[in-house]
């Protein structure tokens, strides 16, 4: 499926001109159809996949316990 750059901007969650200048930039692939650039949802996949490893891996190390401190004296 093809989405516009308006389209894959709401998608990234980036602004419009910032894609629109990737695209520019070849950075994000596209096809332009002779009006508009079309771009290849497919080629976000990864980009995704590793995004949500990323925020799992996050997670895991906010839900991490602190470890005691082991210079701390009792001095009771």
């Amino acid at each position: 499926m093809y989405l516009t750059i308006e389209e894959t901007a709401v998608k990234l969650g980036m602004p419009v001109e910032q894609v629109r200048q990737y695209v520019l930039d070849k950075r994000i692939r596209s096809v332009h159809d002779g009006t508009q650039f079309l771009i290849n949802e497919e080629q976000f996949g990864l980009y995704f996949e590793q995004l949500e490893q990323l925020k799992q891996q996050i997670d895991e190390w906010r839900n991490e316990p602190i470890p005691p401190d082991r210079d701390i004296k009792d001095e009771d």
